[in-house]
């Protein structure tokens, strides 16, 4: 029989890795949160704010960046361009005070034939694009120039390296801006291009591929083409690759190239792989921006240019091209989307449409519980967040819409960022707060700010 003292010292343990586990619930270490799905167990969260209302701290940002900040306990790493001295940047901001505890010079300035400047490829986007991520004890930035720079978490070179030195020019006709991930052990960093060069850029006959790094060193684990039919511009994805468990089992799922695939984690090797939404393969400018989500036993892919929706069944192994489809949305619906990744919370998809101007909630056997337009003249190319019953969205001019989950009615309409455009980055929803990244500054809101 076990002795009093060793049953509380049991209780006490447990009680203490719960709390642990709490906490680290509460982090958004990665571009789509702590279940790789949108969605954060963030609660007390404000619905009406804007710069000078339910604001706890604001803090200025060198320059712009579609890259979604990450939240590790106490202190958030963030992605920017320095508009000044056209540099990269890698960032670290205390997420009590919004004090910039360090900042780096992390992109080399390696600069693709063609089209740009030492921070862009094209005049909609930066390199900074891609989000960091952690694992808790170091912090990886990507950039679309190729520049992958790992720091520990108090700002401390690790390594570094450049994917396109190394591997071939990024063959993209857009700036390339695939986030990476960090999962049980690896770094993964996915490149789905085209197999033929695009103004001046890349090499005939280059392969898409799935590389996993060793995160301490930096060093190859394993690199596996990504094989697809897809033609021209239909190759290239700006997707992230994405964690999925099923029956217990995990599986990275890649989007993109026209179709959807699973792969071992430990190996790479392609599980399944579902396409496509290009009939016959033969639409050549269908490049794909959102990634997939998974819940409720399926996996959506979201075809791009307003093409359906479609959801794929977790589980099955081979090509399962014509066995897999468990749902589709309808033709010229408004559950469609050509740039924001769906949501996958409390139970359901919620799918925004930059194109309609609109955002649905779906259930997991493909029907449509409501869909309420957004009030916006601009579009919403941020994906949505889900947290404490509501939904968070953003216009590229920076108003954040507070959409409720339960029956879509709007419960307000914020304005974060007057007289600015292209914003990109997802509202982050982590220790009870929120995190807003406009072109100009980062913001951190909640309901119990002292303004």
């Amino acid at each position: 029989m076990r002795s009093l003292a060793s049953l509380l010292a049991g209780v006490l343990l447990t009680a203490g890795v719960l709390s642990v586990q709490a906490q680290s619930n509460q982090d958004w270490t990665n571009w789509r949160g702590p279940n790789y799905d949108g969605s954060s167990p963030a609660r007390n969260l404000p619905v009406e704010f804007s710069p000078n209302k339910n604001v706890r701290w604001a803090t200025a940002l060198p320059g712009p960046s579609a890259a979604t900040p990450v939240v590790l306990k106490d202190r958030i790493y963030l992605s920017s361009v320095d508009t000044a001295n056209n540099a990269l940047l890698a960032l670290c901001v205390d997420r009590k005070s919004g004090k910039i505890l360090w900042q780096h010079k992390a992109g080399s300035g390696f600069k693709p034939a063609g089209l740009g400047s030492e921070t862009s490829l094209d005049y909609r986007s930066n390199y900074a694009s891609p989000s960091p991520v952690s694992d808790g004890e170091r912090v990886v930035f990507f950039y679309g120039n190729g520049d992958l720079v790992t720091y520990d978490l108090d700002g401390k070179l690790l390594w570094r390296r450049n994917l396109q030195k190394e591997y071939g020019e990024f063959c993209f006709g857009w700036t390339f801006s695939s986030s990476p991930l960090l999962f049980d052990g690896k770094l993964y960093c996915q490149i789905l291009q085209r197999n033929l060069a695009v103004q001046g850029r890349g090499r005939d006959g280059e392969p898409s591929f799935l590389l996993a790094l060793e995160p301490a060193t930096g060093k190859e684990l394993w690199k596996v083409e990504r094989p697809s039919p897809a033609k021209m511009e239909s190759r290239e994805a700006f997707t992230t690759p994405v964690p999925v468990k099923h029956d217990g089992k995990w599986e990275i799922v890649l989007a993109g190239g026209d179709l959807l695939s699973g792969h071992d984690p430990k190996t790479g090797k392609e599980l399944w792989r579902w396409g496509t939404w290009n009939v016959g393969h033969n639409h050549p400018t269908l490049r794909l921006v959102p990634s997939p989500v998974a819940g409720g036993g399926v996996v959506l892919g979201c075809a791009p240019k307003a093409y359906p929706v479609f959801a794929v069944k977790l589980g099955m192994t081979g090509d399962i091209s014509s066995t897999g489809s468990a749902w589709r949305s309808e033709e010229r619906s408004a559950v469609t989307s050509d740039v924001p990744t769906p949501l996958f919370y409390q139970g359901k998809f919620f799918v925004l449409s930059d194109l309609r101007k609109a955002i649905s909630a779906v259930d997991s056997a493909g029907k449509t519980l409501w869909t309420t337009a957004i009030p916006s003249r601009a579009m919403c190319w941020a994906s949505p967040t889900g947290a404490d019953g509501k939904i968070y969205v953003m216009s590229l001019l920076g108003e954040v819409f507070v959409v409720s989950a339960e029956d879509g009615k709007i419960l307000a309409t914020n304005p974060m960022a007057q007289e600015q455009n292209e914003i990109r980055s997802s509202v982050v929803a982590a220790y009870d707060s929120l995190y807003i990244r406009t072109n100009t500054h980062l913001y951190c809101v909640a309901a119990d700010a002292q303004q």
